[in-house]
């Protein structure tokens, strides 16, 4: 990837770098029940014989800093459980239960209680409890108004129904879910790029509405209508299109020695990736490297069950690309 991330301030060699080191550190935690290393889209813990929890975590992002500066708390709660239950149910487990952490300045009541209104919201979404959480003040630490968010997702599956590379063969298809818009990554360069240009209820480019509500547009969350897909067989792997794009994701869903190639022009791209690419000027690499280009969740289906899948999907779906003999993905 170019220098165009880094020079918003995101530098993804180093986080690559940091994950390294903290698997080595899990792995000396390492229980006989864990199932999984760290590096899939979620962790899985065996509490049966054919019965595995699995568990994932993450929070918003400086999508949070677009949230506050335009007043505009209740959506981002949606996005920290997109982010952590459509992790979850890659692995084909359904989420049970979900714990948000919110830190902030200085605690005002109807703010917090906005923020976990969006929480409850995408819990419903998800089909997930919202168990429970912690609220944190952090006074003279943060600014008043100031906060950020971290939530937990825990899933249930079947050992016997885990998604993952290991279903996956040559010849199987992608099928892309339809994206919302930018849902919540790349927003350091989004920031960079935009902001520094454009007020927030300015209306730049090709958008049709203006740049606050395109920005705080929540995450899909795609739980249920994979979920429901899984359970009859038409799913074999799924990758959650967050950090890293398509570039990144799609790999974490297929074998060693297997890649994919993705074909441009089979579904729609939100005008809001042509404006930000050209004011970036950012290859077609580091975008497909940075944001999900209009796809959230990229299923891996049998070429059989490509139609039923797409007229059952509950989202947009498009046919966009194969699981080929070759690492790597290869757009074209």
């Amino acid at each position: 990837m170019s220098d165009v991330y880094r020079d918003a301030g995101v530098d993804v060699e180093a986080a690559a770098k940091a994950v390294t080191l903290i698997g080595g550190l899990a792995a000396q935690t390492r229980r006989p029940e864990v199932v999984d290393d760290v590096g899939g889209f979620a962790g899985l813990f065996r509490i049966s014989d054919d019965r595995l929890l699995a568990a994932a975590t993450d929070g918003v992002g400086t999508k949070l800093e677009i949230a506050r500066a335009a007043g505009r708390l209740d959506t981002v709660g949606i996005d920290l459980v997109a982010m952590c239950a459509d992790d979850v149910v890659c692995t084909g487990a359904e989420p049970l239960f979900f714990l948000d952490y919110i830190a902030i300045g200085r605690v005002v009541p109807e703010r917090v209680a906005s923020i976990v209104e969006g929480v409850a919201e995408g819990c419903r979404r998800a089909g997930c409890a919202l168990l429970g959480g912690e609220t944190a003040e952090h006074p003279g630490v943060m600014p008043d108004d100031q906060f950020d968010l971290a939530g937990f997702c825990v899933g249930v599956v079947d050992e016997a129904d885990v998604l993952g590379p290991s279903r996956v063969r040559e010849g199987d298809v992608l099928v892309g879910l339809a994206s919302s818009g930018l849902h919540a990554n790349g927003y350091s360069l989004v920031r960079t790029a935009l902001l520094e240009r454009y007020d927030l209820d300015a209306t730049p480019g090709e958008l049709e509405r203006s740049l606050a509500d395109e920005l705080l547009e929540p995450c899909t969350i795609y739980a249920l209508d994979v979920l429901a897909l899984a359970r009859e067989g038409l799913v074999r792997a799924a990758a959650h299109i967050t950090g890293g794009g398509l570039i990144e994701n799609v790999p974490r869903a297929l074998p060693d020695g297997l890649g994919a190639e993705i074909e441009r022009d089979t579904w729609p791209e939100h005008a809001i990736f042509d404006l930000l690419q050209s004011q970036t000027e950012a290859s077609d690499d580091d975008m497909f490297s940075t944001f999900n280009m209009g796809l959230g969740m990229v299923l891996v289906v049998d070429p059989a069950d490509l139609d039923e899948v797409i007229e059952r999907s509950a989202h947009a779906a498009f046919r966009v690309g194969d699981v080929v003999e070759a690492a790597g993905v290869r757009l074209v």
